[in-house]
């Protein structure tokens, strides 16, 4: 699959973040598809390393999908297509009777027989070890060494008692190039009404607040700091109330009250001539516009000045030019690869983002233009409500070597 490597060629990386949830209500259907498509993509793009971030592993009933889990990886380990990647390290949030700590994160790392130096951090140890075999960790991933592991407290989203928003984190060495790899999974919009009220919404904030948390836990003083990437479900949305401004321009809003407690129940936009027409209706989680083509054409780009989320940490975090359409949220039914629900306005959830240092080794004069691609899985077919989305480039020799030394005296073999 990956060929032998070479100075000249240097070290494919693939990063994949998928939020998997649906894959574990329809596994006879969803899941085929979506791992044909996986591995599809790992083909055409050879990574010598591969890292998968997924998010939502079990589904909305853990309890549940437990052996669906099981099969998944199970395939993800065994399947031919992964077979020239002879190392593995999966770590999988299982813990689901233990609210406070459960994430339903699951990250998962392949190298390729060709790739003879990878080591991985010990946090506990603060040395690094060399990667042998395959190892899959699940249960108590508090007490795992080789990751960092939070749930972001109960108070950060109180709306949500059940929250299983957090991150974990691994670090490598790679040659000669230590990085940091963080798998994220951040609040979402629990209504869209609540989301209109003002810009930036409330919810925005609330992501701004976690993901602050972690890029401050990232680079604080308990380790060296090195380059890192940041890969998960954001749920960034667009700015609603500036969206929904844009597309119902010309549109006379109607709101209907609930007769009990007359709160508003939803949201009715229509055309002052045209008949009337209703162009956009929204309810909590009713996101019904007449024109989903606007979402798709030009893989909708021109709803990214309404993406804003990201702008706050503009210093901290990049990323690479979006050119694929929105995320999420995608029809599960697997008829419908390319349309999307109407539960809420479709929006860019899924990123792969990364430090400065990161994005300078992403982007080295030497990487050609072709070897970098930004784009996301499976876009003509249903891989569920989330369109995974993956980043591959390729580190040349040298790449690191400011950081060349730093963690050779603390390697364990």
């Amino acid at each position: 699959m990956a060929g032998k490597l070479t100075a000249a060629q240097g070290t494919g990386i693939l990063l994949v973040t998928a939020n998997v949830g649906s894959l574990f209500e329809d596994p006879e259907n969803l899941q085929k598809t979506w791992l044909r498509e996986f591995y599809q993509t790992v083909q055409t793009h050879k990574p010598h390393f591969l890292a998968v971030h997924c998010q939502e592993v079990g589904g909305k009933n853990y309890e549940a999908s437990m052996s669906h889990v099981d099969s998944f990886v199970k395939e993800l380990l065994s399947s031919d297509a992964m077979k020239e990647y002879n190392r593995a390290r999966i770590y999988l949030d299982e813990n689901y009777k233990s609210q406070e700590h459960f994430t339903a994160l699951g990250s998962f790392y392949f190298i390729h027989e060709s790739l003879k130096n990878i080591h991985q951090f010990d946090f506990k140890a603060k040395k690094f070890k060399k990667v042998v075999g395959k190892e899959t960790c699940s249960e108590t991933l508090e007490s795992t060494p080789t990751l960092e592991k939070e749930k972001f407290p109960q108070d950060y989203f109180p709306e949500c008692k059940w929250s299983r928003k957090g991150f974990i984190r691994t670090r490598w060495a790679l040659n000669d190039w230590t990085f940091d790899l963080v798998n994220i999974h951040l609040f979402h919009d629990a209504s869209n009404l609540v989301a209109w009220e003002r810009s930036p919404s409330v919810y925005s904030g609330t992501r701004q607040k976690a993901l602050g948390y972690v890029l401050d836990r990232i680079m604080d003083q308990r380790y060296e700091k090195v380059p890192y990437f940041v890969f998960g479900d954001f749920n960034f949305r667009l700015d609603s109330k500036q969206v929904i401004e844009s597309l119902c321009s010309t549109a006379t809003m109607q709101t209907v009250r609930t007769a009990d407690t007359n709160e508003v129940d939803k949201l009715i936009f229509q055309e002052s001539d045209n008949d009337r027409k209703v162009v956009l209706q929204l309810e909590k989680k009713l996101f019904n516009y007449v024109n989903q083509d606007v979402f798709r054409e030009n893989n909708g780009t021109s709803l990214l000045e309404f993406d804003k989320e990201l702008s706050v940490f503009k210093d901290r975090l990049h990323e690479l030019e979006i050119s694929f359409p929105p995320s999420y949220p995608y029809s599960e039914d697997s008829s419908q690869g390319k349309q999307y629900m109407n539960t809420r306005c479709p929006a860019w959830c899924d990123r792969i983002l990364m430090s400065a240092s990161a994005r300078d080794l992403v982007l080295k004069p030497e990487n050609e233009e072709k070897s970098v691609v930004y784009d996301n899985i499976g876009p003509n077919v249903c891989m569920g409500d989330h369109k995974p989305v993956f980043l591959s480039f390729r580190i040349t020799a040298g790449a690191g070597k400011p950081n060349a030394n730093k963690h050779k005296c603390c390697v364990v073999q």
